[in-house]
């Protein structure tokens, strides 16, 4: 635990001060359902950085480690909203980042749901489990076992529906991490919404 919390410390200055905006008690609204906006991430319709450049190692955690990735984003006719992974039934669930979770419940299809919002801007979703092991407004750290994989709500074999969503949309996990290697892209993006949704952009891109 204490090597976890150093995290916060060793994380770079911008990090650690997105950080102190992180709430830990959220509104019904929050607490009850998947897309909801997140409060002042778009203040006066402007974008925000995303850095995943200057994170320490331990910031990060793959959240199925060892697992295999059986379904990718845009499946399914393009309306899957994320990745599946698999390992085997009842296998340990990590969070991605530090954090805060704001919803943790069965919820539709999904089944048992959590969702983490993160000091960066993202919020990570967790689905399926067997069971959930933490509750709304519970602090987590980068690899702390939040869930146990299983196969509630709509799912036909035991694994992770996993998502990265920002301000209540889903977007394609490979902008952000690169599943091959269970690592994340090293870069700084910036992050708007646009009608078509949130868009990500390396900052060095050509607009």
């Amino acid at each position: 635990m204490k090597r976890l919390v150093a995290v916060g410390i060793l994380a770079s200055k911008v990090f650690t001060v997105l950080a102190q905006t992180v709430k830990t008690s959220f509104t019904g609204m929050e607490r009850e359902h998947l897309r909801v906006r997140t409060p002042g991430l778009f203040e006066e319709g402007k974008g925000f950085t995303l850095r995943l450049d200057s994170l320490p190692q331990d910031a990060y955690c793959f959240p199925l480690p060892g697992g295999k990735v059986i379904s990718k984003y845009g499946s399914r006719g393009g309306r899957h909203s994320g990745y599946d992974i698999k390992t085997k039934a009842n296998d340990t669930i990590r969070s991605v980042f530090d954090g805060v979770v704001r919803l943790s419940k069965p919820y539709a299809a999904y089944g048992n749901l959590i969702v983490i919002r993160h000091a960066n801007g993202l919020e990570s979703v967790y689905s399926h489990q067997s069971k959930n092991l933490v509750k709304s407004g519970d602090t987590v750290h980068a690899g702390q076992p939040i869930g146990l994989t299983g196969r509630s709500g709509r799912a036909t074999t035991e694994h992770l529906h996993f998502e990265f969503r920002i301000d209540g949309q889903h977007f394609n996990p490979d902008l952000i991490l690169d599943m091959q290697h269970r690592k994340l892209h090293p870069k700084t993006y910036r992050v708007t919404r646009t009608k078509e949704g949130i868009q990500l952009k390396p900052e060095n891109e050509k607009q």
